[in-house]
């Protein structure tokens, strides 16, 4: 019965969140029938299991949804983002069209940039490149796709995404770790990518196929579609009903100055990580009043935050006069980080009161005999949760909430590098979360004027397959020669 409710409580998950409703009561909700099957106590669960999780990932990690979706705003509002897109349709324009649109997707988001934010000011620059170059429309959300929600959600090094942050408290990690392979996937999927997506474009010239019809939809009326906004916010780290808060500068800054704060994010991380807190005497963390900590269990996030705080400074002090409404501004981008800090903590609540279930033991010795060793078992599991939730970030802390120590005694008992783990987890988490329930997947649609059934082919080549593809050499390349 126990194994009957923690299916039942996922399943009504799935399903009502992709219809629409709130993960903040569907993921408490689940976690009551999960509880009420296995006859455990149920208000304790709520009380104290559900919620101590819950806040524990609010603890950890709110930081960075605040500070990401506050310096995404900002880029915006300041033409920033915009600025950045327009060099490269002009630098590239539509002789390497697709190119043109993952570079700058790629640019912006390692850089920091929300990714729904990005998604705006993609489209726009899509639609464009693509309808003068003659190449389909329904090839703009997998090509978006590749350049913002692949290799720089979670293999370049260094990326701010919170994919790549979550699993370094869990592992002592950093934003850089397994560097080398991070590379080596992220040119798998890039390349990959890029020649699906150029072969579909030709493939469509040689049948005759244009630009076709349809019109990206605008950030207000994708701001007032409640259960779209509802799908979105567990998908990814900002609310798309404040893209439209707050109002875009007048002129665009030059575009040194729009790639400026990017730069600072990766230098800064880069010093952060390496140089500045190594050197720090922080022992004091190891007192009771700061938990008992070590750096390795803090230095990744402070890294991270530290980087995004230095370049929202950089963007006010160079875009001051730029913001029309800076106060909306700041609003908007603080107001977008709170609901889906909240949707992710929900579903990370609910994973913990079914790992907390006398049945859940089942689950956990199945996915940890599975064969391959530790790095093919974390990449089962986190794909899988991943996959269900429909969200990388709350998959991708479940899966390490339920089993991450035991990865971690695993690897030391066999002399396998954590950043080996945690390379894994990461790109693992990106690939299934891509499918058609997903928030970001849905909202990328909308915003791109297409369907699932015109665009969403390409998208699983581009989103699902390739990362696979590079897991998959990832996990090869790690089993024979370690970590690097």
């Amino acid at each position: 019965m126990g194994l009957l409710g923690i299916l039942i409580g996922l399943g009504l998950l799935v399903w009502l969140a992709f219809r629409g409703w709130s993960v903040l009561l569907l993921a408490p909700l689940g976690a009551i029938i999960a509880a009420l099957f296995a006859g455990e106590p149920v208000l304790a669960h709520w009380t104290q299991t559900f919620m101590n999780s819950a806040a524990d990932f609010l603890a950890r990690f709110f930081p960075l949804f605040l500070l990401g979706a506050l310096f995404g705003k900002l880029m915006e509002d300041s033409g920033s983002v915009t600025a950045i897109a327009d060099f490269m349709m002009r630098r590239l324009g539509k002789a390497h069209a697709i190119l043109a649109v993952v570079i700058a997707g790629a640019l912006v988001t390692y850089g920091g940039v929300s990714l729904f934010v990005a998604f705006f000011v993609l489209a726009p620059m899509a639609q464009e490149l693509f309808r003068s170059a003659g190449i389909p429309r329904r090839l703009m959300p997998a090509t978006i796709v590749l350049g913002t929600s692949t290799f720089t959600m979670s293999a370049l090094p260094g990326t701010p995404s919170i994919q790549n942050a979550i699993p370094m408290p869990f592992f002592g990690t950093t934003p850089f770790a397994a560097p080398g392979l991070g590379l080596v996937a992220s040119a798998i999927m890039l390349c990959f990518g890029l020649w699906w997506l150029s072969r579909a474009a030709a493939a469509a010239r040689r049948s005759g196929e244009g630009f076709g019809e349809g019109t990206p939809a605008t950030a207000e009326r994708l701001g007032s579609d409640d259960r779209l906004r509802e799908r979105a916010t567990a998908g990814r780290e900002f609310d798309p009903a404040e893209i439209a808060h707050g109002r875009q500068a007048e002129a665009q800054p030059p575009v040194i100055l729009a790639v400026l704060p990017l730069a600072v994010v990766v230098l800064v991380n880069l010093g952060m990580t390496m140089l500045i807190l190594p050197a720090l005497d922080l022992g004091f963390l190891s007192q009771d009043r700061w938990g008992g900590l070590s750096l390795s269990d803090v230095g990744g996030v402070w890294a991270v935050v530290t980087a995004l705080a230095a370049a929202i400074a950089t963007v006010l002090a160079l875009n001051f006069r730029r913001l029309p409404t800076l106060r909306e501004t700041i609003d908007a981008g603080a107001n977008a980080s709170v609901l889906p800090a909240l949707a992710v903590a929900s579903l990370v609540g609910f994973g913990a009161v079914v790992a907390a279930m006398p049945a859940f033991e089942m689950v956990r010795n199945w996915v940890l005999g599975i064969g391959g060793g530790p790095l093919v078992s974390i990449a089962v599991a986190t794909n899988i949760l991943a996959a269900l939730t429909g969200s990388a970030s709350g998959g991708l802390t479940i899966a390490l909430d339920a089993l991450g120590s035991t990865y971690l005694m695993r690897a030391q008992e066999t002399g396998l590098d954590p950043a080996l783990l945690h390379r894994v987890a990461v790109i693992a988490a990106g690939t299934l979360d891509t499918l058609p329930h997903n928030g970001a997947v849905v909202t990328l649609l909308a915003v791109c004027g297409s369907t699932h059934r015109e665009s969403y082919g390409d998208i699983v080549v581009a989103g699902i397959i390739g990362p696979i593809v590079a897991l998959i050499v990832v996990i090869l390349l790690g089993t024979m020669l370690g970590s690097f």
